[in-house]
Formats: C-alpha cells, structure tokens, sequence
C-alpha cells in the first residue's frame, strides 16, 4: 500500500503529530495522510494516481473511475493514542477492511471507530463481537460523583455551570436556573446576560461555550433564551421572559432528570456523560449496546476482547496471540482468560452462535459497597443464536471459593476439589430454601463448569482445575437503591413501593441475609431490583442474587429487624405522606411474615424433611442453618417483630 505524507503517528520537531487524518483507499490501494482536510487528501489522490497514469504513457482517470476511488475509501483520524476509523454506517465492509490493513501497522488496542451514534454501526462491531472497541472506559461510582462535583464553575458571575474541560464546554441546567431566580435584580440581569451571550458564542474547537442541559433540550428553548435582547427589557419583563423559557425548560425535562444530585444515578450518569465527552471519541453508551439495561450500569461494564464467529468458525481476537507471545503486561488487563473459557465452553455446548461480547463487573454496583466483602468475579454476555432473533443478555458469577482459591490456601488438590464441590452444592442448596421460605428469585439459574489453568504458589501451578459459575437472564428493572428520588412524590409510586419492599424485607430477615465478612445488613442495597407496570408504578420486586443468604441464622428476629428500616427513614424525606409510606412498608412487612409462618406450620413435613440427605454439623452446615431458621420462624410473633420495626422507623441515625 502506497503512503502519501507521514507515517501515523509521525510527530513534528515540536512533539505535535505531522498529521490529525488519513484517508485510505482500496481500488487503487492507498493512504494519504498528509495536511488538509479529507476532499482535500481525495483530490492529492487523484492528482497522484494521474501522475503515474501519464508516466505510465495512459489517459487522466475518468470522471467514473475518480468516483470509485472515493466510493472505495475510508475517513481517518488520528489522535495521539488512537487512529479513529469513521465509518459509512451503509458500507461497515469498508470499515472492517480499513481495520484489517491498519492493523498491518498499528496495534489493533489503538484502533476505534466513529459515528457509534449510529445503530448500524454499533450491530456491525456487535455482530464481530467487539463491543469493547467502541465502549467508554468504566469508572467507579464515586468518581462519576466527585467529577460531577468537581466540574461545577462560574465564568463572570455566579458558579452555575458544570465545565467539560475537554471541548470547553460549560452546562447550565434548569436548577442552576432556580438558583439565578433568586438573585437581586442587577446580579440577575448580570447573569442573564451572560448565559444569553455565550450560548451564541463557540469556542475554538468549535464548541459551545455555554449549552443547555441535558443536551437533548428541544432547540426551541435554546433559540427563546439565545433570542433574548436582554439590554431591551425591564427587571420585571426580563424576568417573566426568561421564566417563561425556563418553564418549557423544565416541562422538557424527562422525570428522572428533575432531581439534581449525584443521589439521582440517572441525572449524575447523564452529566457525567456531559463533562467528559470528547471530540472524537468513541463513546457507546450501555443502553446503546444493551436495549433497556438499567441506569446502575453506566460506566460500569468493562467490554472486553473475546472472538468473533465467522461462518460457524471461531476466531479469537489476534490480541490473544500477542498475549501469549509477548506476555506484555499492558495486555494481562485486556486479556482475561475468564473470558476466552466463557467464549469456548459456549461453543463447545452450541453450535449455532452468531455473536458473543463479555463485559467485566470490576466493581459492586451497591450504592454503598460492603467493605472488606470478597465475591465472585461477575461478567456481562451478550450473544445471540441463528435459531433467534433475540439477543439474550446473561450475567456470569464465578464461585468466590473455587479450586484455585482453595489451592492457594495451601491445600492438595483433592481436598481443593472436594471443598470446592461442597461449596457449590451449598450455593445452590441456599437458593432452593430461599425459593422455599418465598424469596422471589430469578426463576431460572444453570451452573456452568469452566476449565482453567491454576496460576499460584501451589505445587500444582500449571494444573488444569475446575472454575464453577452461576448464570442467570439478566434481571430488567432497576436496584431499589438506584432509583431517582423524585419518582417517590407520586403518592402511588410510593406505597406501592413500599408495600413491595416491605413484602421483600419480611423474607430477607427470614432467610437472615448478611454479609459474611462483615455481617452487615444487605437489604436495598443493589439486589433488590423493582420492576415496573405499563403505568410507570411498582409491580414486582426481584431478588437478583440470594449472596449472604443463612449468615444471620442464630439470632432473633427482634434482635435482627432494626436494618430494615431504612428502607423508610433513607426515603421519607422524598414521599408527600411519610406517615402512610411507613405504614404501608410495617404493614406489608408483618402480613408477609405471618404468611411465611403460617405456611410452615401448616406444611412442616415439606419444609423439615428437605434437606435430611444433607449433613448436619452445628458448627454451620446448610441443613442446620435450615434447621434453625425453621425454628426461630416457628417461635416467633410478627406482631412483635413488627413492632420493633416500626419504633425503630421513627428515629435515629440510618444503621
């Protein structure tokens, strides 16, 4: 292939590159990067080509013949770290055939794709099974919060913007608005005028200095408030100019942005996309790889190099050869061989796999993570078979204490495997007396065994051994905890909530769910997911996962319910009727509890003889954890126990 111009990455005596695009192409093969724009670097093309035709003794290309040069080309861009393919979503061969040639010379982790806005662009790369090419890098929940914290500025007057340092960009939004109205009228005014001003106003990029957030605010309200002749009006016209545009504003705002606070995942997810877009990234969100996946996943999926099925074959990501020649380090991250067993065992069981992208969950999605909790490692699959036009999303968590872990406490292997075993039927065994006490589980989990090869101090280091995990449909819905405060002003809203909650904590507190580093209360804190009806208002509450389930199998149930009442006292701040909010969750919550016991009692032998053909070791096997869970069930009062949650709902810190 022909270069025209410097060779990508080229850099100029001043550190800067020798050029920021490419234009390649593929009748005649070739790649043009020096200066200009992209018709620019066409037409040297042109003129190149003719050159070596009248050398050659031949006629200038035709008219035709310069159309197919250009039909047969694709636009590049290059940045310091990344050659940016910016695809026609009609003509995605092109693109994937631009990629195969860059990577004759660029490493294919510095290779991205634009214009991922575009759906067909998206599928294309998600039907090779490269989601993790077009994804925005994870980040932790509370990074996304203190870099929305962080980006809040004032340009002249008033600190009422949030500031996107990489296009220059600052935001206002309807409530940095509710801020302003409060202002005397010559600090007002001052205000005002600045905002009007700069949202006329681009900076050197070619950006916005000050934009309206969020940035899909109908272009009706930005052209009023840019309308403004602020110098003409009066204090009293000016304000009920601006008010007016500020209530069409307000009215366009979606409901899940009108609470401003990084409490609110859905409006601190979407400022946070804000303050650090880029110009020329590639920036595929969650809900644009994964239709309907709730807010709680934003930023939160590491997509990572996995295969991709040709013609029934499959071809792992060259990036796996290099790993295993070069053992570089910088590719260990990239490279996790979780992924590349999920991708064979699948193949291996099915035949007909059209596609497959595994994501990593690197961190808890709770809103409040336990610390010092150790859990399997969680990944994200999104494939799709020949024999379905659905694309099925699963979630994959691998058993926190396997062979390998058992091995690197130092035990042989056997012991290893015969633990490990043991742990896995009691994983499973939990989750039928979950089902069986009435937890609302998903309805559906399969075990999956992956082999692996142990890397530890071991002597057996270099062993294949036995990686066990746990997959289920991916739940739809969204985390109790996650959702936006302001949904609870509808008086619906909340108590069906609450009575939903409130059935959910009565067999939590049976089944003695804990943390079993810490002991502390898991409930509404991330695996309760609430699904909602037609008319936007709670209808279900899923228990997505039974983790720390029979760790709290010894103590009271008054000695054991006071958690529970967050539930309320986080919310009551938020709900119009606090009063009937806790009463419907202490309602709920006491039925729910007599429902449970009045069930066993009238069903002993199905509840007692479940698990006879399991060991019983009061040192805290599972069939003794049943074994007294029934019992404490049995002696209990709910009325009691109800009680103690109601005092402990009307005061004192949340615990």
């Amino acid at each position: 292939m022909q270069i025209l111009g410097e060779q990508i990455f080229a850099k100029t005596p001043d550190g800067s590159l020798a050029s920021r695009i490419g234009t390649m192409f593929f009748r005649t093969p070739g790649l043009v990067t020096r200066r200009g724009v992209h018709a620019m670097q066409r037409a040297m093309w042109v003129e190149h080509l003719n050159a070596e035709r009248a050398a050659a003794g031949l006629e200038p290309l035709s008219a035709a013949e310069e159309e197919a040069e250009f039909e047969q080309s694709v636009d590049l861009v290059f940045t310091d770290d990344y050659v940016l393919i910016r695809p026609d979503p009609d003509h995605m061969e092109l693109a994937f055939r631009a990629d195969d040639e860059l990577q004759k010379f660029v490493n294919k982790r510095r290779i991205r794709f634009l214009n991922t806005h575009a759906a067909k662009v998206r599928n294309a790369l998600r039907a090779r099974g490269e989601n993790w090419r077009m994804a925005r890098a994870p980040i932790s929940q509370d990074d996304m919060s203190r870099i929305v914290l962080e980006s809040r500025v004032a340009i002249g007057e008033k600190a009422v913007y949030y500031y996107n340092q990489a296009v220059g960009t600052r935001y206002i939004t309807a409530g940095g608005y509710n801020a302003v109205s409060a202002l005397p009228a010559y600090e007002y005014r001052a205000q005002v005028k600045e905002v009007v001003t700069l949202l006329r106003k681009r900076n050197r990029m070619g950006h916005p200095e000050v934009d309206l957030f969020p940035t899909t605010t109908p272009i009706e309200v930005k052209n009023a408030l840019k309308g403004l002749d602020v110098d003409a009006l009066g204090d009293d016209d000016l304000r009920a100019a601006v008010d007016k545009i500020a209530l069409d504003w307000r009215m366009s705002l979606p409901s899940a942005l009108r609470d401003e606070s990084v409490e609110n995942f859905e409006w601190r997810n979407e400022m946070c996309a804000a303050v650090t877009a880029c110009a020329n990234e590639t920036n595929a969100a969650e809900q644009d790889l994964i239709q309907g996946i709730s807010p709680e996943f934003y930023r939160q999926i590491e997509w990572l190099p996995g295969a991709r099925i040709d013609r029934g074959e499959v071809i792992f990501d060259p990036l796996w050869d290099e790993y295993s020649r070069t053992h570089n380090p910088s590719l260990a991250p990239l490279c996790d061989f979780h992924v590349r067993n999920v991708i064979f065992n699948l193949t291996r069981l099915f035949c007909d796999i059209e596609f497959v992208n595994v994501g990593r969950i690197a961190r808890s999605l709770a809103r409040e993570p336990i610390a010092g909790s150790r859990h399997g490692s969680v990944y994200v699959i999104q494939c799709k078979t020949a024999e379905s036009d659905e694309v099925r999303l699963v979630l994959l968590r691998f058993q926190k204490w396997g062979v390998a872990e058992h091995l690197d406490e130092g035990k042989d292997l056997l012991q290893a495997t015969i633990e490990a075993n043991e742990y896995a039927d009691y994983i499973l065994d939990r989750r039928l007396m979950c089902r069986q006490l009435g937890m609302n589980l998903p309805p559906r989990v399969a075990i999956a065994q992956f082999p692996e090869t142990y890397r530890g101090h071991n002597q057996y280091n270099g062993t294949t051994v036995r990686a066990y995990g746990y997959v289920r449909d991916y739940v739809s819905g969204t985390a109790s905890d996650k959702i936006p405060p302001a949904r609870f002003r509808n008086p619906a809203f909340a108590l069906a909530f609450a009575w939903l909650m409130g059935v959910a904590a009565a067999h939590d507190l049976v089944v003695g769910r804990r943390s079993s580093e810490t002991k502390e209360n898991l409930f509404d804190k991330n695996y309760e997911v609430v699904q909602f009806g037609p008319d936007g208002l709670p209808v279900k509450v899923v228990v997505t996962d039974h983790a720390g389930s029979f760790v709290n199998y010894l103590h009271t149930f008054e000695d054991s319910v006071a958690p529970y009442a967050n539930v309320v006292r986080r919310r009551v701040k938020f709900v119009p009727d606090a009063e009937a909010f806790a009463d419907a969750y202490a309602t709920a919550f006491e039925r729910t509890l007599a429902e449970v016991q009045a069930k066993y009692r009238e069903r002993r032998r199905a509840f007692d003889e479940l698990f006879v053909h399991r060991p019983f070791d009061v040192a805290g096997s599972g069939a003794y954890r049943w074994a007294k869970t029934l019992e404490r069930l049995d002696q209990c009062d709910p009325k009691s126990v109800a009680a103690v949650l109601r005092a402990a709902m009307k005061g004192g810190e949340i615990c």
